[in-house]
Formats: C-alpha cells, sequence, structure tokens
C-alpha cells in the first residue's frame, strides 16, 4: 500500500523532491552521523545528481542538510552564504562509482575536533534516502526509523547484550544488519527501532565493554 507521501511527496522547498528534498535529507543525515557540526565537507555527486544537480540545486541542498536544515527550511537556496557565516568549509567533484543509484552523493566530513565520516548516500524518490556505505562498510538503512549506529569490537554476546538492553527499554527492533571486518575485529551494528531510544538508554548500551562509539538519527517528526 503506498503511503500518501509516496503520491503527494514531501513537504519541501523545491524544486526537485529527489534532487533538493531527498539531498536536504542526506547532508542532514551525514552531519548527524558526524556527531559534530561539520567544518568541512568535501562532496561527490554521482549520476544525475552530477549532471543536473546544480540546476535541480542539489549543492545548495545538501550544504544545507549539513548545517541541520530540513527540507521545508526556506534558507535552503540561501545554504552557501549561510555556510560561510558558520565556518564550514565545503567542495564539489565528480564521484566515480560503480553500479550505485543515480542519485548519489559520496560525503567525506570532518568537524573540529578530529572526527570524520565518510558516507554513500542515494536519493531514493519522493524525498526518500538510503545510505550505502558508512566509513567503508556497506550498510542499508533509510532514516525512515530511528536508528542506532554502534561501533564495537567483536565480542561474544554483545549483540545479545544490545537487544536485551532495548527489550528492557520497551524498544521494539524494526531492522537489524551486523557487519564485522574479521573475528574478533572492529563490528558496526545498525540497530532501526520503531521507538525513540531515550538517552538514558543509549547510555548503558554506549558504557557497555567493548562498545566504542555509538550514533543516533531520530527520524523526523518522532
Amino acid at each position: 500500500m503506498l503511503d500518501i507521501f509516496d503520491i503527494l511527496g514531501p513537504v519541501m522547498v523545491g524544486p526537485s523532491s529527489s534532487h533538493t528534498a531527498g539531498a536536504v535529507r542526506i547532508g542532514n543525515m551525514a552531519r548527524t552521523l558526524l556527531g559534530g557540526e561539520p567544518r568541512t565537507a568535501s562532496i561527490g555527486l554521482y549520476g544525475s545528481f552530477a549532471e543536473t544537480g546544480r540546476g535541480h540545486g542539489t549543492d545548495r541542498a545538501l550544504v544545507a542538510g549539513l548545517l541541520g536544515m530540513k527540507p521545508d527550511d526556506l534558507r535552503i537556496p540561501d545554504s552557501f552564504a549561510l555556510a560561510a557565516e558558520r565556518g564550514l568549509e565545503f567542495t564539489f567533484s565528480v564521484a566515480r562509482l560503480r553500479d550505485a543509484h543515480p542519485n548519489t552523493a559520496v560525503l567525506e566530513l570532518a568537524d573540529g575536533e578530529g572526527h570524520t565520516l565518510r558516507m554513500q548516500a542515494a536519493s531514493i524518490g519522493g524525498g526518500r534516502i538510503r545510505v550505502d556505505r558508512l566509513n567503508g562498510v556497506d550498510v542499508a538503512f533509510t532514516g525512515a526509523f530511528n536508528t542506532l549506529i554502534i561501533h564495537s569490537i567483536d565480542i561474544s554476546g554483545k549483540l545479545a547484550d544490545v537487544t536485551r538492553e532495548l527489550s528492557k527499554g520497551k524498544i521494539n527492533i524494526a531492522n537489524m544488519s551486523l557487519c564485522r571486518s574479521r573475528r574478533g575485529g572492529a563490528v558496526l551494528m545498525v540497530i532501526e527501532t520503531d521507538q525513540r531510544v531515550p538517552p538514558v538508554v543509549r547510555h548503558l548500551i554506549g558504557e557497555m565493554p567493548g562498545v566504542v562509539g555509538l550514533t543516533y538519527y531520530e527520524k523526523e517528526g518522532d
């Protein structure tokens, strides 16, 4: 069954839900996953984003998202000037990718405290997005759910510990994926939930032995 927003599209500043609203959400997702105010951004555009993005405002939309704006923010057309005021330096280039969605952006970000992020994401229509790669790891999440991204060491029972804590908080898991570099190496867990994950639960998970980092994305409207 189609959602009404699949038919009418999102509330947004135009002209295009894929090139503008989706691009804002990609930028905003990258900002959230970085965990701080970005200071530098290298943005690669692929496919239709590269070919027609400037005319559709994709470049300004991505920068607007990096500044924390949402798709209906009337300041999106002025994002370049606002970025200069806030000290965000950015560059655009053409991304060389294989088998990627035609509306794809690759963002490499750094904040002022040494944190970095590399994210590949696509605008898949109707303002919706999909994150395809995160710091070199293949992932697949959309931001349609509240999302925990947990970096940990590969320790036996760690996934069970995390899901147990979520269950105690009465938080239902909608989707979950796990990727590890090697046995005993680094693990990336992506857990999408129906309910918001309260700060106390996030703190308890983040303090678990073996967890080296936790980022939380709260879906729009929650």
